[in-house]
């Protein structure tokens, strides 16, 4: 998108588009990139809500779900009457702060729970690289219709509400770096586990969340009954991101995150797709010869790119943006640093990530982001230590993924429910799979491919276990290796909030399968039964 770009529909009147251009000069120059005026900013700036408040403003607009309250015989009364009014059974949420050990550690706890129900499932959720809980406001009503599932969403630790830490990788080797800056959070996360006193649940993360959803399955074995990985970053190969003495990549789609505008993704009247269902589409040689490469160029015979007209589309990286990047100078704090124009610095992103929202929730979204990115810097500072310019994982997912679920089990980790004495300790026990879905939006930055190619090396490994003469025949029982890839249609990098209703849906068939499962598993004793069956 450049600046001469408009969203006006096509049947916008001449008057009407010149009024818009008044407009835009009296904002001042930039305002097609950065549409808040400058009057309008610094009133923001000046009497702008809290984060917490900010965060519940946004929450408000869930349907039906109530905020428990202290148990009390009035509250019981109240609670009964919230009970009936809705129509997917009692649900309430709470939000908490959950201590962890060390100073200034905390994780901003969102969750569901349906009244009077056993707890069966466990879904947790995770956001992306500088947002918030709040973002999956269009999730959590109907993620928790199923029934006997609890559902909890964390802040990652320095991002969101959570408590900011201040962030410091001590290693001086490139893998020490990530391996530190991964352990800052997926730590905070099994640390939250602990204290909630849960034994395996399916983990969902979306973006950044993804990848260290990964990142947490191959640190902490046997606690993921599934991995949900809403168009995941990280996924694919650059060989200049993981090299540290080869030049940073020059050129990537991670420009689109700032000038897509959602409203001619979610609105779209025309029946193609995007990139990514382009490359569905294709001839399947190609996919498979794109998928095996994913990341990198891919030539035919002719030495033509094959892959050009079916990935989303790359732009080259300006030398300023690297240059930020590796000086860890974050957005956020661009978007200090700016002040009384930090809102209208902010309202260049939500104005286009937002724009086919109602106007009450775009305005919601746009304060709740604001308030994020003006806090104090912690977790964002991670970015240049996982993520090259480009958002290119220095540490692969695709050369890690085939690991998932493929751990050795030691007593120390393995979970509570295994059969153990203090003279018969428990054996180690090797992990049998779990499924993994990849998430895309057709119109995604993130390039489908590398969800193919890990889908191919994750079946691969099944393929390898199934037959492997060493493995038992319980282990073989206990097969649950898979991997799918799903494209929302009408959607971008965030097709949670861009296609909500299909995202749900898909979302929702995930959660009820991983439910059947768990019941076929116990059925056959192959997996403790839950206190209801006892």
């Amino acid at each position: 998108m450049s600046a001469s770009d408009t969203t006006l529909p096509p049947s916008s009147s001449r008057a009407t588009q010149t009024k818009a251009e008044k407009d835009s000069k009296a904002r001042g120059a930039g305002s097609a990139f950065f549409p808040l005026g400058y009057k309008e900013a610094a009133q923001q700036w000046w009497s702008s809500v809290t984060a917490r408040q900010a965060e519940r403003n946004v929450l408000s607009f869930i349907p039906f779900l109530r905020e428990a309250t202290a148990d009390n015989a009035s509250t019981a009364s109240q609670l009964s009457d919230l009970a009936n009014a809705d129509p997917f059974g009692h649900r309430v949420w709470r939000q908490t702060m959950v201590p962890l050990s060390g100073k200034d550690r905390a994780l901003n706890e969102f969750s569901i729970e349906r009244v009077g129900e056993q707890v069966d499932d466990t879904l947790v959720m995770l956001h992306g690289y500088g947002a918030g809980l709040g973002f999956f406001y269009k999730n959590y009503e109907p993620l928790s219709r199923v029934p006997g599932w609890k559902l909890y969403s964390l802040d990652m630790l320095g991002m969101g509400n959570s408590a900011r830490p201040p962030f410091k990788i001590h290693a001086k080797d490139q893998q020490g770096k990530i391996r530190e800056a991964e352990a800052w959070f997926i730590d905070a996360l099994e640390e939250w586990r602990k204290a909630r006193k849960i034994e395996r649940f399916t983990l969902m993360g979306h973006s950044l969340g993804g990848y260290l959803a990964v990142s947490y399955a191959l640190k902490y074995p046997g606690r993921l009954n599934k991995l949900i990985l809403a168009s995941p970053a990280g996924i694919p190969e650059d060989p200049w991101a993981v090299n540290a003495a080869m030049p940073e990549p020059e050129e990537s789609a991670y420009g689109n995150e700032f000038t897509q505008d959602q409203e001619s993704i979610v609105n779209r009247e025309t029946p193609e797709g995007g990139a990514n269902t382009a490359f569905i589409q294709a001839d399947p040689k190609d996919k498979k010869a794109v998928a095996s490469s994913a990341g990198k160029p891919n030539n035919n015979s002719n030495g033509t790119n094959t892959k050009k007209d079916t990935a989303p589309p790359r732009r080259p990286i300006p030398g300023w943006i690297s240059w930020l990047w590796d000086a860890n100078v974050s957005p956020f704090s661009i978007v200090r640093m700016t002040g009384p124009l930090g809102p209208r610095f902010v309202s260049g992103w939500t104005s286009r990530r937002f724009n086919h929202l109602p106007p009450d929730e775009k305005e919601a979204l746009h304060t709740y982001s604001y308030s994020l990115f003006r806090q104090k810097g912690s977790g964002e500072y991670v970015l240049p230590y996982l993520l090259a310019p480009g958002a290119f994982a220095r540490s692969p997912v695709i050369n890690r993924i085939q690991d998932v679920g493929r751990q050795i089990i030691t007593q120390s980790s393995s979970p509570s429910s295994s059969a153990s004495t203090p003279e018969q300790p428990a054996a180690p026990v090797r992990e049998a799979g779990f499924p993994i879905v990849f998430l895309y939006g057709e119109n995604d930055w993130m390039d489908v491919a590398g969800g193919y190619a890990a889908e191919e090396k994750i079946r691969k490994r099944v393929e390898q276990a199934l037959t492997d003469q060493t493995r038992t025949e319980e282990e073989r029982k206990r097969e649950n290796g898979s991997a799918k890839v799903v494209v929302i249609r009408r959607a971008g990098h965030h097709l949670y909030i861009d296609n909500p209703d299909e995202f749900n849906e898909v979302v929702r068939k995930e959660l009820e399968e991983t439910k059947e499962w768990g019941r076929r598993m116990r059925a056959e004793g192959l997996l403790p039964p839950t206190p209801l069956e006892n």
